[in-house]
């Protein structure tokens, strides 16, 4: 184990630290200042900053040739109230580490103990904190930042936690590992009336009322297989809270999931068939845009084979994950610069779910996921 008992001490210290003061998806900068003051005493050879926004990346170099190993977590919390007793509990109301970002932060914190004392012999390690993973903006913006040019790396790695699976357990398969997954806005736009007239109006009432089950129809979900589709209606208003006016406008918000992004691209013009068919039948005017877009995540084969090395190395239990999840990672756009591979790590059987307001990243995990990513980065770079 190349972590000591007061690295424990200090890394459980460092995730309650960022618990209590969350920030969301590009809101991170004091998070992002917290993580450098955890890597500086290691000394990387160089950090850069402001990647993609609020992103931070340590780089320890080897003394030899050889490829870029990256590591990768995330910087943001959820606009969530947390609900908790802890004395380690979020302190700014509506915001919470409701995901266990703070938790995937302290394991790749980790890796800094390990390489600062002992650099790879060759190639380089990236640790990199990445902003935005909750609206599936942070990789895309990471990615296109220029300053990524100087991390590109051959291959990328990353770790979600999972409850319902034993606590350390790991979950790992090669292929589609997370769905595609965007949210639709819809504007339906017609004129207010009178309550008492509103045959002098052009309500979106009809429309909307069409459109919720048509839609969910699109998508109702089932076999996570090559037809995979799953239509959730996240939110509807219309008019104005007041009881004398017929309402002239509506929105309906909608997210659309697939297994893979090819079939995304089906969905969405099908969606888009039924807005514009059913505002032309009431002569409404339409608006549609599309917000929190997540490509699919696949894990490469020869990415896993490494993870399955190490987890075989550090004697922990480990097998296939039962199918992909049909949540979103945004993770999924390092496979198009990388071999690049992720897995489930418990925090327990009867854990609270992600996103719940009691969900709090278990401490004893931070250990286990350290030593996984330190032995594929020993195995790969020496």
């Amino acid at each position: 184990m190349f972590l000591s008992n007061s690295d424990l001490v200090e890394l459980v210290a460092f995730r309650r630290e960022l618990h209590r003061a969350p920030e969301i998806s590009g809101e991170e900068r004091e998070t992002a200042k917290a993580v450098l003051g955890f890597l500086t005493p290691s000394k990387p050879d160089q950090i850069v900053t402001d990647l993609g926004g609020h992103g931070v990346a340590a780089i320890y170099e080897g003394s030899e040739p050889g490829p870029t190993v990256l590591v990768r977590c995330e910087l943001d919390a959820l606009p969530i109230e947390e609900l908790s007793e802890s004395e380690h509990r979020s302190q700014v109301p509506g915001k919470g580490h409701l995901c266990g970002h703070d938790g995937h932060m302290a394991i790749v914190a980790a890796l800094s103990r390990g390489l600062g004392r002992s650099r790879p012999r060759r190639g380089r390690a990236i640790l990199l904190f990445q902003p935005a993973e909750e609206t599936g903006a942070g990789a895309a913006a990471v990615i296109a930042d220029g300053k990524f040019e100087e991390i590109a790396p051959d291959y990328a790695f990353s770790l979600h936690n999972r409850p319902g699976l034993p606590l350390g357990y790991v979950a790992l398969s090669e292929g589609y590992a997370n769905c595609a997954s965007r949210g639709l806005r819809i504007v339906l736009t017609g004129h207010t009336s009178h309550a008492s007239t509103p045959e002098h109006g052009l309500s979106p009432m009809t429309a909307v009322a069409k459109l919720m089950p048509a839609l969910t129809a699109l998508g109702p979900g089932g076999a996570l297989d090559e037809d995979y589709a799953l239509v959730t209606v996240t939110h509807a208003a219309m008019g104005e809270p007041a009881f004398g006016i017929a309402p002239g406008r509506a929105e309906i918000w909608a997210t659309l999931r697939t297994l893979t992004d090819a079939q995304m691209g089906a969905l969405c013009e099908r969606a888009e068939g039924l807005v514009r068919q059913a505002a032309a039948e009431s002569g409404l005017s339409v608006e549609t845009d599309y917000h929190d877009v997540f490509h699919h995540c696949e894990n490469n084969p020869e990415a896993v084979a490494l993870l399955r090395q190490a987890l075989d190395d550090e004697k922990m239990a480990h097998g296939p994950t039962a199918s992909p999840s049909r949540g979103s990672e945004d993770f999924g756009l390092f496979g198009r610069k990388a071999k690049s591979a992720m897995f489930l790590l418990g925090s327990g059987e009867s854990s609270p779910h992600l996103h719940n307001p009691d969900y709090d990243f278990p401490d004893d995990i931070i250990a286990p996921g350290a030593r996984v990513f330190m032995r594929t980065l020993r195995n790969l770079l020496g």
